[in-house]
């Protein structure tokens, strides 16, 4: 008896019919309705970008050094930066923002998150305007940023 289909069906693309997967448990899907419960897998958490603060907005340190640093390759300027003991102990880098500053040593300051690009291992921002730091002189835009009160109309 000859039947139409002699040999095996093969894949296309070369490979061997049957193939074997070494993990001896089976992946399952979860069902719609277990999605709308809210099972599945878990989701994973978000690492911090400024784990010193400790999930707070801001963290008052105490300036222990006050630097110049050179930015990296393409650009090229005098970043001025701090190193903060903060109230939790940890010591880091924080740049100081905008033109001019009276920080100094032992000042009281305060740290928000938020990284400076092009300096490396400062992840850190100084607050203006608070503490010990003063607002930016004779800054007229974006005052709120860098600790500036409204200028009175004379």
């Amino acid at each position: 008896m000859v039947t139409p289909f002699r040999t095996p069906l093969m894949p296309r693309c070369g490979l061997l019919p049957f193939t074997r997967t070494l993990s001896t448990t089976s992946f399952c899907q979860a069902t719609i309705n277990q999605i709308r419960r809210g099972s599945g897998p878990p989701r994973r958490r978000k690492v911090s970008e400024s784990p010193d603060l400790e999930r707070c907005p801001f963290k008052r340190g105490v300036v222990v050094r006050v630097m110049v640093l050179k930015p990296k390759k393409p650009n090229s300027a005098q970043r001025k930066a701090c190193r903060v003991r903060l109230s939790n102990g940890k010591v880091v880098s924080a740049y100081i923002p905008g033109e001019g500053h009276n920080a100094q040593e032992h000042s009281i300051v305060y740290v928000r998150g938020g990284r400076c690009q092009d300096l490396p291992g400062v992840k850190y921002h100084l607050v203006r305007g608070a503490g010990d730091l003063g607002g930016v002189l004779n800054r007229i835009s974006s005052r709120s940023k860098y600790g500036v009160k409204r200028p009175t109309k004379t």
